[in-house]
């Protein structure tokens, strides 16, 4: 398998795309190679399309509903945000014009190879999820101590790089310590991921401020880019599958916020009407339409608010 290609994935549903053969699917994206040499000549370089689906998963598993939309939402918000971004990325091309097959514009991307590192890297400027279960139990994040007094939806004093490790295929990612990171990538390599983590969480934190939403933490991934040795932001950046938004004009520390992600999809699933046991091996059931819709309502206004822009 080629560099920046991960093995395994998922069993879905691959299209016909003339001059891609496909290579990959992970929980909600699916990867394609150039098939015809004239397609790198084109390109200038090595690529990869990245092609967003509609699927969605919870609780590791990806359900059999889709959710309209999700994934030419989730990829023009993240071509959005590329845009805001001093940092260099993947992004080769997005349209028709620089090589994307038409069957998929809109929610593909033409990206460069990359040599992926192996770590998610989190930036935390709110306490909440994993990060507060740790909290609560050793008054610390990644072992990076806090303040006594903390709440699920406190502000912290300076944003956290609080890594994971990325798990197999279908497991939960696993918190780790900066002290892992720089033994398994070394200690320049740990720097530059967690001062660049930082970087684009400062920056997307402000601009989502000043729309009225709440960054609460982000998830972006790195790798090295083989044509340049540049480290490069891969992956998506900074939509309700990767971010943690909050609305500002409700949000209240103390308890749970309300957020722009797949909240209704996970509250449905854990609800006695769905009558699935999260822990047992059953795949979970089908959405009713109207979970589908107010998921699919809830992506759209995240990316409506953020942009300032309206989605067609």
């Amino acid at each position: 398998m080629t560099e920046g290609i991960p093995t395994g994935g998922f069993e879905t549903e691959t299209l016909d795309l003339p001059g891609w053969t496909h290579v990959y699917s992970g929980k909600v994206r699916d990867l394609y190679v150039p098939a015809d040499e004239a397609i790198t000549e084109k390109i200038g370089q090595e690529c990869v399309l990245v092609v967003a689906s509609d699927r969605i998963s919870a609780y590791d598993h990806v359900l059999s509903s889709e959710i309209p939309d999700k994934g030419r939402v989730l990829t023009q918000l993240s071509l959005w945000w590329f845009d805001q971004l001093d940092v260099e990325h993947h992004v080769l091309a997005s349209t028709v014009e620089g090589g994307v097959p038409a069957a998929v514009e809109g929610r593909a991307m033409i990206c460069k190879k990359l040599d992926m590192f192996p770590v998610e890297c989190i930036a935390r400027g709110y306490l909440t999820g994993s990060g507060l279960a740790e909290y609560q139990e050793s008054g610390t994040v990644c072992e990076i101590p806090l303040p006594e007094g903390l709440v699920d939806g406190s502000r912290l004093d300076k944003a956290l790089f609080t890594p994971s490790a990325k798990a197999e295929v279908g497991e939960h990612d696993v918190n780790i310590t900066y002290d892992d990171v720089v033994a398994m990538v070394g200690d320049d390599i740990a720097a530059r991921l967690s001062e660049l983590t930082l970087k684009i969480y400062t920056r997307a934190e402000e601009i989502a401020r000043e729309r009225g939403i709440i960054l609460a933490d982000t998830k972006v991934e790195f790798g090295i880019d083989a044509a340049t040795g540049i480290i490069t932001l891969g992956d998506e950046v900074l939509t309700p599958d990767s971010s943690r938004f909050w609305d500002a004009s409700t949000y209240a520390p103390g308890k749970s916020q309300p957020s722009y992600d797949k909240q209704y999809v996970r509250d449905w699933l854990t609800s006695a009407e769905s009558g699935w046991d999260k822990s047992s091996d059953t795949p979970p059931p089908a959405l009713p339409a109207e979970v589908v819709e107010r998921t699919r309502a809830r992506y759209v206004e995240a990316y409506e608010k953020l942009t300032g822009r309206t989605f067609a």
